[in-house]
């Protein structure tokens, strides 16, 4: 389990990194695409192009976790954390539109060699630079999305890891083109463009997922079943479902206890489930645990309604007539789509033997007249 944060700690932490970052990609930026004009490489502008897409995404991500920060309120009741997933949406399909452009120019200088730039030897170092700093902002924002648990944060880190890949891809397309290959900055521009896309496409797709309530990784969620169903007084776990929200994870479980336990020990029941998935997955804010006395997962919905208590005892009054004033407490248990009814008479009543017999056969007489009633058992209250 990682180290816990309050919000107001956690919203400090993703700011500041993420501040931290975009000073970085301003100055990136600006040595990149200003030495990539003077030194004449369209890879290293394309790489200032894709540090300057960093910094739109540190912007995004600094505006989602302002939103996304903001507690639950009554039109929100689950919060706000799904603001960070659209701005990861905004992000990648942003990424994906500056890919093709950069794509776009550098084919029409393939098309026409003579538009070919050509760099000089003090593009090398900036791009060692960018590699640099980067690799060193990778470790650094992933470090802090992991103490957060914020999936945007760790896709900005990766983002900062594909920066500083482009760059090594920048740095191999220079050094080629000082040794006689004209076309292999042009290339690597081309190279670059496709991973900016494919980061873009990535972040739209999870994100996506994420806006229609797509499951947990498969995974994660046999870690989830397997602490549900060796959670003590649970019989089978027959349905569950899991979603996401930012950072935060929503589970709900049906949950099948022993039917004839009181209602208030298959709460606590539920009550231990939701504290254990809690407790062991930091992720998990929320679960709703709904208990049931059987497993109707595949039953067929629709059907004939189940008489309600206050028909039960409707029907067993007028059935006994003066012999329910005898009747201390009646117990219902709907299962299999009937009802069995527990009868408890007073154990003043062991000596009433005629009136016992009575009562047990006009109970077994319901038992044939309502096909509800699967059994009716009479019983002596301790």
């Amino acid at each position: 389990m990682v180290e816990q944060y309050d919000a107001d700690q956690t919203t400090r932490l993703k700011t500041r990194v993420t501040y931290v970052a975009a000073a970085i990609n301003i100055f990136l930026t600006l040595i990149k695409i200003g030495v990539g004009f003077l030194g004449q490489s369209a890879a290293l502008i394309a790489d200032g192009i894709h540090s300057l897409a960093d910094l739109l995404s540190d912007l995004f991500v600094i505006i989602a976790i302002k939103m996304g920060s903001r507690e639950a309120d009554y039109d929100h009741p689950y919060g706000h954390r799904r603001f960070e997933t659209i701005a990861t949406v905004l992000l990648g399909m942003g990424l994906i539109v500056i890919a093709v452009g950069i794509a776009w120019d550098v084919s029409e200088r393939l098309m026409h060699p003579e538009k070919l730039l050509i760099p000089n030897r003090d593009t090398l170092g900036i791009a060692m630079i960018s590699i640099l700093a980067n690799e060193w902002l990778y470790h650094y924002t992933k470090r802090i999305g992991k103490l957060t648990r914020s999936k945007l944060l760790i896709a900005n880190a990766w983002h900062h890891r594909s920066d500083a890949i482009s760059s090594v891809v920048v740095l191999f397309g220079i050094i080629a083109v000082l040794a006689g290959f004209p076309f292999a900055d042009a290339v690597a521009a081309v190279i670059v463009a496709l991973m900016v896309a494919k980061i873009g496409l990535n972040l739209v797709i999870e994100s996506i997922n994420e806006l229609v309530d797509s499951s947990l990784p498969e995974g994660q969620v046999k870690e989830i079943r397997r602490v549900v169903k060796t959670t003590r007084g649970v019989k089978e776990i027959h349905l569950l479902r899991t979603r996401q929200m930012g950072e935060d994870a929503y589970v709900d479980a049906h949950i099948v206890v022993d039917p004839r336990i009181t209602v208030s020990e298959g709460h606590m029941i539920g009550d231990v489930v939701r504290d254990r998935l809690k407790s062991e997955f930091d992720e998990i804010v929320d679960v709703l645990v709904h208990v049931d006395p059987e497993d109707d997962e595949f039953k067929e919905p629709g059907g004939e309604m189940l008489l309600t208590r206050k028909d039960v005892i409707k029907v067993i009054r007028s059935e006994l007539g003066e012999l329910f004033d005898y009747v201390d407490d009646i117990k219902l248990h709907y299962l299999d789509k009937h009802v069995e009814i527990e009868i408890l008479l007073s154990h003043l009543m062991v000596e009433q033997t005629e009136k016992v017999q009575k009562i047990k056969q006009l109970c077994s007489n319901l038992e044939q007249q309502i096909e509800q009633f699967s059994t009716i058992a009479v019983y002596y209250k301790a």
